[in-house]
């Protein structure tokens, strides 16, 4: 059995935890802590990006 991605951490308190649901020191919201694989042939980050408002001031200049 694969471990790998198991691992989840606490948006409240920043703990590690394994469990799914929430965290079991406060009850916080679980997140997996690990960024998503890059690939340089992303076709999507253009609109991530424009999510989060990088890139738009390189537009402007």
């Amino acid at each position: 059995m694969a471990v790998k991605g198991m691992l989840r951490k606490c948006t409240s308190c920043g703990a590690y935890t394994l469990k799914q649901d929430a965290c079991p020191l406060c009850g916080g919201w679980l997140k997996i802590p690990h960024p998503a694989k890059f690939s340089p042939h992303d076709r999507y980050s253009r609109f991530r990006l424009a999510l989060k408002g990088i890139g738009a001031e390189q537009k402007e200049e």
